[in-house]
This record gives C-alpha cells, structure tokens and sequence, in this order.
C-alpha cells in the first residue's frame, strides 16, 4: 500500500499536527514503508501457530499467601476525624 502526499496531509489534519511541507515526503516515504511491513505480516501463514500470552514462556513467581503484618486498623483510624464500625467517613462530595 502506498500513501501520497494528500493523505499525510489529510493524517496530519485529522490528528491536528502541523508538519512543516519539506518534511512531507520523509513522512510520506516512511509511512509506505510502515504498510508495506504490515502487509508483508498479514502474508505470513499463522493458521497452526498458537497464541501467546507472553513472547517468552516466562514464569512468574507468588509468594506464599500469609499474612506477614499484624492488623493496625484502630491505631491508624485514631487520627482520622470521623470513623463508624472500622471505615472511614468522609463528607458527600456528590449530590
């Protein structure tokens, strides 16, 4: 696919970016190639290729599940202005 000067401009317009006129034919160049590398991949067959949810098979390693500190809630809420049944109230900021 290869795009020409109007449809740089009309990009440029539509994305509201002022690109200098001597600077239209790199971009217009550019682009071509962008395309063209894009339907050099859609070429490619990938009917019995798996998905992937991550280029390498990496594992990600949890740690264990415990509780490692202890519970500091009314010390915490001893500061806070207004609290009810261990939450924090806070004023209505939407009517």
């Amino acid at each position: 696919m290869t795009i020409d000067r109007t449809e740089v401009e009309n990009v440029a317009h539509l994305a509201r970016i002022a690109i200098d006129g001597d600077d239209i034919v790199g971009y217009t160049r550019d682009l071509t190639n962008i395309l063209s590398l894009v339907d050099q991949m859609q070429k490619t067959p990938t009917d019995d290729i798996e998905p992937m949810a991550h280029p390498l098979s990496a594992k990600q390693r949890l740690r264990i599940d415990r509780v490692t500190e202890v519970n500091q809630r009314e010390h915490f809420q001893k500061v806070a202005p207004i609290t009810e049944a261990g939450l924090y109230l806070v004023p209505k900021v939407i009517e």
